[in-house]
């Protein structure tokens, strides 16, 4: 038997074209080897993301044409309201027009002078950029089993608990503006936070007076590897596992172009009233009125039918499991990724899938750009081109993994697909030897790797 089977039936198909080699080659030259920078009509397989780029169901399109497009008091942001509060707990909503918003305005809610330090289980590059673009630190406090591609700690997502009070006291409270938690961390290759561990971060917090932040964009996938790795968890719902969970934060920032199965949105959501009134009072500012934040009444309503089919358990555990069957169809043919399998996609390690290039010619970069190549499947870099420079010194910073993330749409892709992608990935590896590098010969101040230029190592 092949991969999982579909908790589905397709009811509309898109075609797509594979390019030949000769279009692949001038495709990826003219893109300047960044997969950010291909078009879309010469991808055959679209890995890049499972932002935005999930199918939605037939609810979810019917709610679109439910859209109150009001500019104040839209019933759709009611709706999307009381779906928030009844799936993960939280009082008060507050629309974006994605996670990005989300991320920037609780900055400017808790950011101040002096008080900018965010310590978190490993830096994602939007937030990161959010805070330092106000004069912030994010110190990394996960445990040190995540920088290792090979550990199989089941919870690799998890916060040091003695790294995080260690920063606490080397930096003052005072200066602390919050502790981030991001949820099935992405940039660790997809990996969960335990039940266990997020209660321990909220009593560490409270003993200090701090303020927790979640970022619950991948929540639901989350709570899928509780209820599957965690003692006491097995019989019970995603629903309650998941407000358990936002239990132990004072507010989260969440996009919804994930777990919600939407093309746009996202959402502030918060049990500590003050930040909720300051991000209100923002959200106006940046985004859009309160009782839409930057979305229109339609993409409301499908994102609250989306968090709600998010958390079905028969779906979790097939959108798990076809992540899994293409990481086990990759380890078959030797391919190093990082263990265990995570949630949303698979990571290749691109350290020991091309150990003779230098890091200086940006490994992953190569490794992207040679799937799409050989093959007109679009993958992402994950490594020191995400990472960027030193604020301080302007050096590069060459983090401990360097990865390639292969990254799966939710009910888009079928396992024979799946099974195209492991073949095309392993044809990489097999001719890995003839693959030099690429040098980079443009580089964008903030967020370099979406726009970043390189030529290949001739």
């Amino acid at each position: 038997m092949g991969g999982p089977v579909e908790p589905f039936k397709i009811k509309m198909v898109e075609r797509v074209k594979l390019p030949d080699q000769e279009q692949r080659t001038e495709a990826i030259k003219k893109a300047c080897y960044n997969t950010f920078l291909l078009n879309s009509e010469d991808i055959y397989i679209d890995l890049l993301t499972d932002s935005g780029t999930s199918a939605m169901s037939d609810n979810q399109w019917a709610g679109l044409m439910l859209g109150d497009e009001a500019y104040a008091g839209s019933r759709n942001f009611y709706n999307l309201e009381q779906s928030i509060q009844e799936v993960l707990g939280y009082r008060y909503v507050i629309p974006t027009h994605q996670g990005r918003g989300a991320e920037h305005i609780i900055s400017r809610v808790l950011i101040k002078p002096g008080k900018n330090i965010v310590p978190r289980n490993m830096y994602f590059t939007t937030s990161k950029a959010h805070v330092e673009l106000l004069g912030g630190e994010m110190p990394d406090v996960i445990i040190d089993q995540a920088h290792d591609p090979e550990n199989e700690h089941p919870f690799k997502g998890n916060i040091d608990l003695d790294k995080l009070e260690r920063v606490i006291k080397e930096k003052g409270t005072e200066r602390i503006a919050y502790v981030n938690v991001e949820m099935n961390v992405n940039m660790a290759g997809g990996q969960p936070v335990s039940m266990e561990n997020l209660r321990g971060v909220r009593e560490l917090c409270n003993s200090y007076n701090l303020k927790v932040v979640f970022d619950a964009t991948r929540s639901s996938e989350n709570a899928y590897f509780i209820k599957e790795r965690e003692k006491g968890y097995c019989d019970r719902s995603i629903k309650e596992i998941l407000n358990e969970m936002m239990s132990y934060s004072d507010a989260c920032i969440y996009s919804a172009k994930k777990d919600c199965l939407v093309n746009i949105g996202g959402f502030l959501a918060a049990n500590d009233k003050e930040i909720y009134k300051k991000a209100r009072n923002l959200v106006v500012v940046y985004e859009g009125l309160h009782t839409y934040g930057g979305m229109a009444g339609r993409d409301m309503e499908a994102l609250s039918h989306g968090l709600r089919e998010g958390t079905d358990a028969r779906y979790l555990e097939y959108r798990i499991k076809q992540v899994r069957y293409l990481g086990e169809m990759l380890m078959e043919y030797n391919v190093p990724i990082v263990k265990p399998i995570g949630s949303h996609g698979i990571f290749l390690d691109a350290l020991r899938f091309f150990p003779h290039i230098p890091r200086e010619l940006w490994p992953s970069q190569t490794l992207a750009a040679a799937i799409y190549e050989e093959s007109a499947v679009r993958t992402m870099e994950r490594g020191a081109v995400s990472k960027g420079r030193d604020p301080r010194t302007g050096k590069n910073i060459f983090p401990a993994l360097e990865l390639v993330r292969v990254t799966i749409p939710r009910r888009v892709y079928t396992n024979t697909q799946m099974e195209y992608v492991a073949e095309s990935i392993k044809k990489v590896y097999e001719k890995r030897d003839q693959i030099k590098g690429l040098r980079m010969v443009y580089e964008p101040k903030d967020l370099r790797f979406f726009q970043a230029e390189f030529e290949k190592i001739e």
